[in-house]
């Protein structure tokens, strides 16, 4: 299998390392931190047994673990990459210089991708000689559980490249949706968005709960979520299809609309709104609570793998 570079070795470059590893690809990964790499290879090697016993990875963890590599260096990263995976700080001038040196260093025909969740590609790489190979592909955190990746070509971006890169991530097992022209946040964070606004405005109101608005989604939408979208929702709702949902409701989702004005995340409600956060999950237990949402996630993922789409 080719041989993908990481760069960068914190949550998501671990993601990232594990998905290509466990499809057979050569990882080499490269972050400049002192132990990095080796912390990064501990992390694996505990979530590797965990997703084999699910079913989520078909070679043995050792097997997997042999294919990811840590250098020393960009360049060793670099030599011989297909594709690059660039995971740095969400910072346009820091993007920049690491897409410099990318763009001198790895090959003509390399794919240079970056993992940023919001920021767009034009605005890191519209100086680069190669700026044409040069892309946004967006995963959603932890990639390795959650398999969509959002790809957002600047304008200069080669169509070739997006496809290429599409092809790389099917390979790879992820799902990719090309998003045809940079917008802020490009699509999941927009959906994610306007949800979470939301949810702050009817809770800062009293219209509901902080408990029951979670639970609203997480036993309601969101098990329709967890295999349809919205437009198949919908199209699922009303005896004559999408036409006639927008039909009956039409009217409501103008109402609705119109009542959304911008939802100002002040201090006073992020405030209150985290003290009930913490009341209920004190800080201390949150790495265990997020250790706990990885392991539904994984479940949701083995089970979602012997279902029908």
């Amino acid at each position: 299998m080719p041989k993908v570079a990481i760069i960068g070795a914190g949550l998501i470059g671990r993601s990232w390392s594990m998905v290509f590893a466990r499809a057979g690809f050569e990882v080499a990964l490269y972050d400049p931190a002192p132990g990095a790499g080796e912390a990064a290879l501990a992390f694996i090697a505990e979530r590797l047994p965990e997703l084999v016993a699910l079913g989520l990875v078909a070679d043995p963890p050792e097997t997997v673990l042999a294919r990811i590599r840590p250098v020393p260096s960009l360049a060793d990263a670099l030599a011989g990459a297909v594709h690059v995976q660039e995971n740095g700080p969400e910072r346009v001038a820091e993007k920049a210089d690491i897409f410099a040196e990318l763009d001198r260093l790895a090959a003509p025909e390399t794919v240079l991708a970056s993992s940023t969740s919001g920021i767009p590609a034009s605005a890191f790489t519209g100086n680069l000689a190669g700026r044409s190979r040069c892309l946004v592909a967006h995963p959603v955190n932890p990639p390795y559980l959650v398999p969509i990746v959002e790809l957002c070509p600047a304008p200069w971006t080669d169509p070739a490249i997006v496809a290429r890169t599409r092809a790389l991530m099917e390979a790879a097992g992820q799902v990719p949706a090309t998003v045809n022209k940079e917008v802020p946040g490009f699509v999941l964070n927009r959906l994610q968005i306007a949800l979470v606004a939301e949810a702050f405005r009817l809770v800062r109101d009293g219209v509901v709960s902080q408990e029951d608005l979670d639970a609203t989604i997480k036993h309601g939408l969101g098990l329709r979520w967890a295999f349809m979208g919205p437009f198949e929702t919908i199209d699922l709702n009303a005896p004559g299809g999408l036409a006639d949902y927008c039909a009956r409701y039409g009217a409501l989702y103008e109402q609705v609309q119109e009542e959304m004005t911008p939802c100002r995340l002040t201090p006073d409600l992020v405030a209150a709104l985290d003290a009930t956060r913490r009341a209920a999950l004190p800080a201390a237990e949150l790495p265990a609570r997020a250790a706990w949402r990885d392991q539904r996630l994984m479940a949701l993922a083995a089970h979602k793998r012997t279902q029908p789409t």
